[in-house]
């Protein structure tokens, strides 16, 4: 399963995992602690984030529009499908 998203993505688990581990307990209510997980999920998708969306990333995740936890995402997922 790994593999498939490695090759679709060109982002190595190892690089997910360590990000994911550096955001457990981050304020995601701290406009620059936002600022700074947008710009690395960025880098480690290898694509540039314009600072308008990057402007419109952040607010959405502020206002709580953005669902935290993963049982949420995968409704979501599954209602665009």
């Amino acid at each position: 399963m790994f593999d498939k998203f490695e090759k679709k993505t060109g982002v190595k688990m190892d690089e997910v995992f360590k990000l994911a581990r550096s955001l457990q307990g981050a304020n995601f209510k701290d406009e620059k602690t936002v600022r700074n997980v947008v710009n690395k999920v960025s880098a480690l998708a290898n694509r540039r984030v314009s600072k308008q969306k990057e402007d419109m990333i952040v607010k959405a995740i502020l206002d709580g529009k953005v669902p935290k936890d993963l049982s949420s995402i995968e409704k979501m997922m599954k209602k665009k499908k």
